[in-house]
């Protein structure tokens, strides 16, 4: 779809609430929805659910609301998301494991199909398959394309066995600094430098 006009970052921001929203809905079987009732579902003012949809063209009729299975095409084509995408965790301490029990991407970009560590047999009550991270030949799920990296120790060998065996993108939690290849992406997420910066911030509030 060709938007009629350019999307504010802060309402592209919001764009994957009302998917994942969307999704649930048409799972609980309801068809079609006023941006009332999708404001109290999603917690975000009905005025501005109205202006954020505007961007993508006329989505509702007054007195009808939004049909859901057409707000989800529309969505999805807008994201570019995929939602059979299979997504590997590497390394199930205590992160990884938080993180496989985490399901609030559900409905959204796919699901976490299995896990890989160096130790699984001393892993319990996962919510996914872990499987020994020698075995990622073996148990590497067919087109999965996107690892959460969870681990801190050989992080360049083992982001190179993922990239080996298919990997495009990788959601690391790990601080060590690695290289990738071009074609591949990453995202860090480094909590230390978040809790610094807001530091920072609340420090330039006082007066």
């Amino acid at each position: 779809m060709e938007n009629k006009k350019s999307v504010p970052k802060a309402t592209l921001q919001r764009y994957p609430v009302y998917l994942k929203a969307l999704r649930r809905l048409k799972q609980e079987g309801v068809e079609r929805i006023m941006s009332r009732e999708l404001a109290e579902y999603v917690s975000i003012e009905s005025t501005t659910i109205r202006r954020d949809f505007s961007f993508l063209g006329n989505l509702g009729k007054q007195g009808y609301g939004y049909n859901v299975d057409n707000l989800i095409e529309v969505f999805s084509e807008q994201l570019g998301v995929n939602f059979d995408e299979k997504i590997i965790l590497v390394g199930c301490g205590n992160l990884g494991k938080a993180l496989l029990n985490y399901n609030h991407w559900n409905h959204v970009v796919g699901e976490i199909v299995c896990a890989f560590d160096i130790r699984p047999e001393q892993i319990e009550n996962a919510a996914v398959p872990v499987y020994n991270l020698a075995e990622l030949d073996e148990h590497m799920p067919k087109g999965c394309r996107i690892a959460i990296l969870c681990i801190s120790q050989d992080e360049q060998q083992t982001v190179d066995l993922l990239v080996a065996h298919g990997i495009k993108g990788i959601v690391s939690f790990s601080s060590e600094h690695f290289t990738v290849p071009d074609g591949v992406y990453v995202k860090s997420v480094d909590v230390v430098s978040s809790i610094q910066e807001l530091v920072f911030e609340t420090n330039s509030l006082k007066k």
